[in-house]
């Protein structure tokens, strides 16, 4: 069977590998589970094991409450997760965070008082060992690359079912970054896009007069050729130096060739 989730080591977010499920994880002895079981207690793929056989810790932030207690409840049900602490309010997401330590922190992406992205913001900020795997409603591949790129340990659709969400979570814990499958195409792209915008646009005057810079030509010479003031030399000098982020001829040059500008 496959799983209908994407799990990435953590170090190389932009190397997508699917996750297998592992061996499932042995019941507490000391845990009695509601043998009525629940959304999140449906057979289905095997269950992840944790880091180092211990239940991780696991706080809640979700402001729909009807999500947030079926979440609750199927994380309660887990053998492998402990549920300290759930809250309907960033902010308070965030206090939490920082007074219960969570291993992971599972966050809807849109919260009152503190959205989910600044929530992760703030936990790297702030150099805490929480992991936030943020949750979504909405299919918009920019947000999850961003949320990625601030240090999130996952993204992962709400309409995901506890059982999956839950693997989810205990992957997480264990250091990998969690994608779920809609969004690691869209991510692919955002990344293809990102870096295709860093290289700067020039103008076809600019181009001419960085290709003679990189001859080693003064701007003198330079406006001699293209027929150009020494002046309007240096303004368009000066724009791409501005455009190459670069303060000198030598930074410019080698930028340039860096970037594919002088072929």
């Amino acid at each position: 069977m496959q799983p209908c989730l994407t799990a990435l080591s953590a170090p190389r977010r932009e190397d997508l590998s699917t996750r297998s499920a592992e061996p499932p994880v042995e019941p507490d002895a000391n845990r009695s589970d509601d043998p009525s079981g629940g959304a999140g207690a449906a057979p289905g793929p095997a269950r992840i094991r944790p880091v180092s056989g211990r239940r991780l810790t696991i706080l809640i932030a979700d402001d729909h409450p009807v999500y947030r207690q079926g979440l609750e409840r199927a994380i309660t049900e887990r053998p492998d997760l402990d549920l300290v602490g759930s809250t309907a309010d960033g902010r308070q997401a965030l206090e939490r965070i920082h007074e219960l330590e969570p291993d992971v922190a599972v966050v809807d992406v849109r919260m009152p008082g503190l959205d989910g992205l600044k929530i992760v913001s703030a936990v790297q900020r702030d150099g805490l060992r929480t992991r936030v795997m943020l949750l979504t409603g909405y299919e918009d591949s920019g947000a999850a690359y961003k949320a990625l790129a601030e240090g999130a340990a996952g993204y992962v659709s709400k309409a995901s079912d506890h059982t999956e969400l839950c693997d989810s979570i205990v992957a997480a814990g264990r250091g990998e970054t969690v994608i779920a499958p809609q969004f690691a195409a869209g991510i692919a792209t955002e990344i293809q896009l990102r870096e295709t915008s860093e290289r700067p646009a020039l103008t076809a005057r600019e181009s001419e007069v960085l290709r003679l810079l990189a001859e080693g030509r003064t701007s003198a010479r330079i406006g001699e050729e293209l027929h150009l003031s020494e002046a309007t030399v240096k303004t368009h000098l000066h724009n791409l130096y501005e455009k190459l982020g670069v303060s000198d001829r030598a930074a410019a040059v080698a930028t340039a060739m860096r970037w594919g500008l002088l072929e």
